[in-house]
């Protein structure tokens, strides 16, 4: 539970984070919709495909936001059991 200060502190940043100098809209979003994607924040996942709409961002650029993601994802995953394991994964046959 954040207090009324920290609650009219995070806002307050998260709107900042709309007042872009360097992103247009359309990337804005898009940044926006991969990071809520990665983060598994589903209200922030349906409110950036809400801007994404109201945007005219089309399905094919969300698909490949989306692919990102999932691409990221796996290899993550690939890299934490491949790599960061102390099994030696060649000795399975």
């Amino acid at each position: 539970m954040l207090t009324k200060t920290q609650f009219e502190l995070y806002n307050a940043f998260y709107e900042s984070t709309h007042k872009n100098e360097s992103l247009d809209k359309k990337t804005e979003v898009l940044v926006g919709l991969s990071a809520a994607v990665a983060m598994n924040c589903s209200p922030c996942t349906r409110y950036y495909l809400k801007l994404a709409k109201q945007e005219e961002i089309s399905k094919g650029e969300i698909s490949e936001v989306i692919a990102k993601v999932m691409a990221v994802a796996a290899g993550q995953k690939r890299l934490q059991v491949l790599e960061d394991s102390s099994i030696d994964l060649d000795s399975f046959e």
